[in-house]
């Protein structure tokens, strides 16, 4: 345990720090020393990036369950009295749009400049073949190569480079793999409903 508590009594109750509680608590003061120098060291190598020390931290330091997360920033926002419509520039060629609620754009201080991190399952994003968009109602039809597939028995990964180092991975099955002739160096459309996009903020 990390307190001992004692009893009331005619000196009262109260806690205290066991031996691991006080090493507990020196090995967060020697993290948080320790971050405090490597902060101060990288702090001239991102120089003129956009991106400050703690953004690089952040994203190592973000777990979800969603296979995609990939961070850029708010480039415009349109809304009207329930939802809003927020575009996220991924990387130079890509921007992805996510529907939100205006009561969430709120919450969370979404606005053109900030960053945020998309999020977005795999099995929500649908592979079309080919170099020419197709004509859908999708809102993002996001333009990519293959950059390999996975196939199992059954379902299979297909990971869509877009460019500026980020990839799109797709659950889909693996008769579809075979269906559509999907390969590594192939051409391809990544598609997800702005609905299925979810914004996360540091």
């Amino acid at each position: 345990p990390l307190l001992e508590t004692r009893a009331g009594g005619k000196a009262g109750g109260g806690a205290r720090l066991t031996p691991t509680g006080q090493r507990v608590i020196a090995a967060f003061a020697r993290l948080e020393s320790e971050m405090a120098r490597l902060v101060r060291a990288v702090e001239p190598d991102l120089a003129g990036t956009g991106i400050s020390p703690l953004n690089l931290m952040s994203g190592f330091l973000m777990k979800t369950s969603a296979r995609n997360a990939l961070r850029g920033t708010i480039t415009h926002i349109e809304s009207d009295a329930l939802t809003a419509e927020v575009s996220v520039k991924v990387s130079d060629d890509t921007v992805i749009i996510a529907l939100v609620t205006r009561e969430s754009m709120t919450d969370l201080g979404l606005c053109p400049g900030r960053e945020a991190v998309v999020l977005v399952k795999a099995p929500f994003v649908v592979i079309a073949p080919g170099d020419t968009p197709p004509r859908v109602s999708v809102r993002n039809c996001l333009r990519g190569t293959i950059a390999r597939v996975e196939t199992g028995a059954i379902q299979a990964e297909v990971v869509l480079d877009m460019g500026g180092g980020k990839t799109l991975a797709a659950s889909i099955t693996a008769r579809s793999v075979e269906t559509l002739g999907l390969e590594a160096g192939k051409p391809a459309f990544a598609l997800v409903d702005a609905a299925h996009v979810i914004l996360a903020i540091d």
